[in-house]
């Protein structure tokens, strides 16, 4: 075995050192900065540490529930009438807000990790979500399932139509982390 140079073993161990803790320190610095600035907002008459912090929490809360009674809703009925006149318009904008809600909404629907064989006669495997198990509206009676698949790197991903007999329910994995794992191309560690 060839022995490194010290100070090759030395730069190795303190960049190893700058990885751990620069990312730790900046972020408790910006907390600790942020927090400071938040106080700051607050007259000096008020200096109770972390007044400034909830009052700006309870500030956004409270604009959030004006702006969503009062603001929001008249103005999302006249969003919906505008785009009832222009039919594109609502596919396009109906398909990304259902795809964001998928996400972050309501309605969640990518709960159900699963590994799909893409073909019968391949141990290739892919992993995604079951989007739709009741195919019947389209047509599709027989015991195939709607599977999206996600792209690494990107967020974007397809929609097969495959056996549910190829589809292998992914189980103990949080649907969250199950998606970072994918769009990271398996970087990301599943806990």
């Amino acid at each position: 075995m060839k022995k490194l140079p010290f100070y090759k073993i030395f730069l190795k161990y303190f960049f190893r050192g700058l990885l751990y803790t620069v990312p730790i320190t900046l972020t408790i610095y910006i907390i600790y900065e942020l927090f400071i600035f938040l106080d700051g907002l607050i007259p000096v008459k008020f200096k109770i540490p972390g007044l400034g912090f909830l009052f700006l929490i309870g500030l956004i809360t409270l604009l959030g529930f004006i702006g969503s009674s009062i603001i929001i809703e008249p103005l999302k009925a006249q969003f919906n009438q505008l785009l009832d006149k222009a039919p594109l318009l609502k596919t396009i904008y109906s398909s990304v807000k259902d795809l964001l809600s998928a996400f972050v909404g309501s309605k969640k629907s990518f709960d159900k990790p699963v590994l799909v064989k893409l073909n019968k006669d391949s141990n290739l495997e892919k992993l995604g979500f079951i989007t739709a198990e009741d195919l019947t509206k389209i047509g599709i009676s027989d015991d195939r399932i709607g599977v999206y698949l996600p792209h690494s790197y990107n967020f974007s991903g397809n929609f097969f139509i495959v056996p549910a007999s190829q589809v292998t329910a992914v189980k103990d994995v949080k649907s969250a982390d199950f998606m970072k794992f994918i769009v990271s191309g398996g970087v990301t560690q599943l806990d």
